[in-house]
């Protein structure tokens, strides 16, 4: 596979230095791509520049994930509007094994392959740099005005804020030009990977690797991910579509890469999942037959889903959307996690029910009207329960007067109220 072309009909490529491709043809070329340490988590934001290491090592090169752990401690100016929070160093180890966790999913860490990926962390190098070594190896070689040039400078510098830019930020581009240097000199890397807002930064360790030993490296970025209607991808009312379970359910994940639009959808599939061109364009050419069946969307969400978390994530997450949007039975709803519960049921009007009540067992009409206005009348709700319009839990509510107890709960503290087909009332015990 010709990594170029693979990323090139992908939509995966921004700006490529002159002579990136050629080197690529002639010999198996060691890579690295930055990334953020921030969080304990990589979100979806991140998983573009990930895919590209992926496809990377797939063509038979060689890939380094660097966990910018120096560069972390100070934050990068480029697309910001302020400075980052700095970060301890136990911290960035924490975040450091969590990333690697998950990269573990994209990328071979472990076999006996030469091109297996590593992981690299710049404060290891840069944790033992004087300020004076730095000024004297690196600060002599590239002049004031070639930083001031730099887009992100002067964005910044002439931006809407104007608040400037400290040392610290305006430093931060010799940073990542030290850890192509190191990169360089140390494992032979020869081509830097990333989003394209960090090509002035990228450019900067190419110049420093020239000026400092006279090696020619290269460079090729990837599209910052929009959505189609222009608005930032990755993020939802609730902030990051993160790739840990803890901070996003596989459901919620899956949700995500479902509900996006159909030309998000034709770009996501390209970008965010490895399957072949060939298939891409069937499923494609499937989807604009008849696009009601959002066959590109439910094709995304499962190939990502399954990626980032299991097969077995996938299904209850294909399983729990059915219990909404379906036909799912009461034993599927049983099944559920709470966590998975309570976001399938988010923006459900709730109503909070004594739990002692329904222990002593409480008949639904009163429950339903009295101590949860479910129903605006007793005699509504008779009505609909002859005609077969009400269930609990899954399950058509065989009488109105039947009576609830605690076996009736889910996970020992929520009752599900389904008023005709579309109208569901999550009840919580308490």
């Amino acid at each position: 596979m010709n990594f170029v072309e693979e990323l090139r009909w992908r939509g995966m490529v921004h700006t490529m230095m002159p002579g990136t491709e050629e080197l690529l043809e002639k010999e198996m070329v060691t890579a690295y791509l930055g990334i953020d340490p921030t969080a304990d988590s990589l979100h979806i934001g991140h998983l573009c520049g990930v895919m590209m290491l992926r496809h990377f090592q797939r063509c038979g090169h060689k890939p380094l994930a660097l966990v910018g752990g120096a560069t972390g401690m100070i934050g990068d100016p480029s697309g910001k509007s302020q400075e980052r929070n700095l970060l301890d160093e136990e911290t960035l180890r924490h975040n450091q094994e969590c990333i690697k966790k998950q990269l573990g999913k994209f990328l071979d860490f472990e076999s006996d392959a030469p091109n297996r990926a590593e992981l690299v962390n710049n404060y290891d190098w840069m944790k033992d740099f004087s300020f004076l070594d730095f000024a004297r190896t690196v600060g002599k070689h590239i002049t004031v005005n070639y930083m001031m040039a730099k887009e992100s400078v002067q964005k910044r510098l002439n931006g809407e804020a104007r608040d400037g830019l400290s040392f610290t930020e305006f430093t931060y581009q010799l940073l990542q030009g030290y850890d192509f240097l190191h990169l360089y000199e140390t494992k032979n890397c020869k081509l830097q990977l990333g989003g394209s807002d960090q090509w002035g930064n990228i450019t900067t360790g190419a110049e420093l690797i020239r000026r400092t030993n006279g090696g020619e490296v290269f460079a090729l970025t990837c599209p910052l991910i929009t959505k189609a209607d222009g608005g930032k991808f990755g993020k939802t009312e609730s902030g990051n579509i993160w790739l840990d379970p803890r901070y996003t359910s596989p459901y919620k994940f899956y949700q995500f890469w479902l509900n996006v639009s159909d030309d998000d959808a034709k770009r996501y599939i390209k970008i965010f999942t490895s399957l072949p061109k060939e298939e891409i364009e069937a499923l494609t050419a499937e989807h604009e037959q008849a696009p009601h069946l959002r066959v590109l969307q439910k094709r995304l969400a499962k190939e990502v889903t399954i990626m980032v978390h299991s097969e077995a994530d996938y299904e209850a997450a294909v399983e729990a959307s059915g219990i909404l949007f379906g036909n799912a039975t009461s034993d599927a709803l049983k099944k559920l996690d709470e966590d998975t519960l309570l976001s399938v049921f988010e923006g459900v009007p709730q109503f909070e029910v004594a739990k002692t009540e329904i222990e002593a067992g409480i008949k639904a009409v009163d429950l339903f009207t009295e101590k949860a206005a479910v129903f605006a009348s007793k005699g509504e709700m008779r009505k609909l329960v002859q005609g077969g319009g009400v269930s609990l839990n899954k399950e058509k509510l065989a009488a109105f007067d039947q009576v609830i107890t605690a076996a009736d709960l889910l996970d020992e503290k929520y009752l599900l109220v389904q008023r005709g087909k579309k109208n569901y009332y999550l009840l919580i015990a308490k």
